[in-house]
């Protein structure tokens, strides 16, 4: 849930910060005190179009913070992993600034995010509505994914069987296409790879093989100054009067003291040893005198050698690893262009016998989803009839095309006649706003719980109701909040009577500039509230008992 919302140089808000609770909020105020702007800076939040109209004037930027509470992240816990984004105490904070130039600056939890990341989070936490803006039950391509959210483990369980064999058909229609593609381009990737592969063969390349040259090549360009430092070496230890010779005096002298004193005999044991392992030291060092090469033809080669390394390196990867890597590719790549229908009949072979497979996991989802929309239908009709659309008639349409998709071969559209004897007509091009909102309303009912929301948001959805109509929509909204946070910007003294939270919203002339302030009200401002919605204007003793009446109804029908 949306616990707290912070807004700064936002339109017409100077600062403000607002605390959310669990259950219904609503949001009520004179036409232009800015309710509508609240709404706005919280759907900026999660990623709406930005614009530099909504900096306040005179100021650089704008500002948005919100903080939610989500005490089950399952379904967007793998997105946040994948962003590096922990939670602590099962809280997220987004954030969002819009300077006067344009930019945006999107954050979640303090990491650095682009506004589509802040709208694909979004989105998963909170739905809005408007009177003309539905998100997803308002888009028929969002139809079928709907559906298959009521439809639980056993449709989604189907979904990924089928995902799987789709993919592999992906992958196989890819490859084919690759390889029929027309014969000029397979002629002219045949000549480059051969040229490539016969470039990195000519030199027969060795793993490592770079990086032992680097080492040969340090130590020929510095022979002299190795030989000297060896030379120095072994003169310091062997020789009259050298290191050896004095080692040499000094474990004589020790075997004496070892004689008188036995508990020397460690020490002199130790010392011995250390010398015979100096010694040891001196013939290899030695050795690796001999082995100086005073070679500059052999250093050439090496230069030469290195050279060609670099060159391909330059073209087919960064290591010899890499280069070698490389090379396997593109001779496979060759062996199939050489025997292109070979291959390509194989493959054909392949996707014939994934389509026969992907058709029986599409039927299946397609029995699955017939079910489940007559189980949808006969829930949003029990939902209507509660709104006094008794009248109604919702169908599911749903069409098998030819062709397979993601989500399998089906397409959906919700159809809707809100007039006995009318036909059934998409559900997006419902005209009246009363029945929209109504529509609307009963499919979040039966939504919300699916959708995984933790906030929804209704912005002035029960435009063109009133009466029984509109205290059925009241009830509706906190049977709705029940399961999610709901947010509603109302004039509709029956849904503001409904309310766990009553929220304020008045705007000041202070210093020549216009404050909007947002007010927590008490139990008796309520009733004032509600007494001028009802009224429209003039607060009397009888729109105050009204009010009152109201309210005592709403809190029998919250019990």
């Amino acid at each position: 849930m949306l616990m707290e919302l912070t807004v700064k140089n936002f339109a017409i808000i100077s600062s403000l910060t607002i605390p959310f609770e669990k259950g219904l909020t609503v949001l009520t105020g004179e036409t232009g005190a800015g309710k509508s702007i609240i709404i706005d800076a919280i759907g900026l939040l999660l990623g709406g179009r930005g614009s530099v109209e909504f900096v306040r004037h005179g100021e650089k930027k704008a500002e948005i913070e919100g903080l939610f509470i989500i005490e089950d992240a399952r379904h967007i816990e793998a997105k946040l992993e994948s962003l590096g984004i922990d939670m602590e105490d099962d809280m997220l904070i987004m954030r969002r600034e819009i300077t006067h130039t344009g930019k945006s600056i999107c954050r979640i939890n303090g990491k650095l995010m682009t506004i589509g990341t802040l709208r694909e989070i979004g989105q998963a936490l909170v739905d809005i509505h408007g009177q003309h803006e539905h998100q997803a039950l308002m888009r028929e391509d969002e139809h079928l994914s709907l559906l298959d959210q009521f439809g639980g483990d056993t449709l989604k369980k189907a979904l990924n069987e089928y995902r799987k064999l789709f993919t592999k058909l992906e992958t196989t229609n890819k490859r084919i296409k690759e390889l029929d593609q027309n014969a000029q381009e397979i002629a002219q990737k045949t000549d480059l790879y051969t040229y490539q592969l016969g470039e990195i063969s000519k030199i027969n390349l060795q793993v490592g093989e770079d990086d032992q040259l680097l080492k040969d090549r340090n130590k020929l360009a510095n022979s002299e100054k190795l030989f000297e430092s060896l030379t120095r070496s072994y003169e310091h230890l062997y020789g009259e009067d050298k290191g050896l010779d004095y080692l040499s005096g000094m474990l004589s002298h020790l075997e004496s003291a070892a004689g008188i004193d036995e508990d020397l005999q460690p020490l002199f044991e130790q010392m011995s040893s250390s010398y015979y392992l100096i010694e040891e030291a001196s013939y290899s060092i030695r050795e690796a005198l001999d082995q100086v090469d005073f070679n500059p033809s052999l250093l050439e080669e090496v230069e030469n050698r290195l050279a060609e390394i670099e060159k391909l390196k330059r073209k087919y990867g960064s290591s010899v690893k890499d280069i070698l890597t490389y090379a396997e590719t593109i001779e496979r790549e060759l062996e199939e262009m050489e025997n292109k229908d070979i291959h390509l009949e194989d493959l054909q072979d392949t996707r014939n016998a994934i389509i026969e497979d992907l058709t029986i996991e599409s039927e299946t989802i397609t029995k699955i989803r017939k079910q489940l929309a007559q189980q949808l239908e006969a829930a949003l009709m029990t939902e209507l009839s509660q709104l006094y659309m008794e009248k109604a008639s919702f169908h599911v349409e749903l069409e098998q095309t030819d062709s397979f998709y993601k989500n399998g071969q089906d397409q959906a559209a919700f159809l809707i006649s809100t007039n006995q004897g009318e036909p059934l007509k998409s559900l997006i091009k419902v005209a009246s706003g009363g029945e929209i909102s109504r529509i609307m309303l009963a499919l979040k009912t039966i939504f919300s719980a699916s959708q995984n929301l933790t906030s929804v948001i209704f912005d002035e959805v029960d435009t063109g109701v009133s009466g029984r109509v509109a205290q059925a929509i009241a009830e509706k909204m906190y049977h709705i909040s029940v399961g999610s946070q709901v947010l509603c910007i109302t004039h509709l003294p029956q849904v503001a009577a409904m309310a766990d939270q009553h929220l304020f919203i008045r705007k000041e002339n202070k210093a020549d500039r216009v404050k909007t302030e947002v007010i927590s009200l008490n139990e008796e401002e309520k009733t004032n509230e509600l007494a001028r919605m009802l009224s429209g204007f003039e607060v009397t003793d009888i729109t105050k008992e009204n009010a009152k009446e109201l309210l005592a109804l709403a809190s029998h029908k919250k019990t």
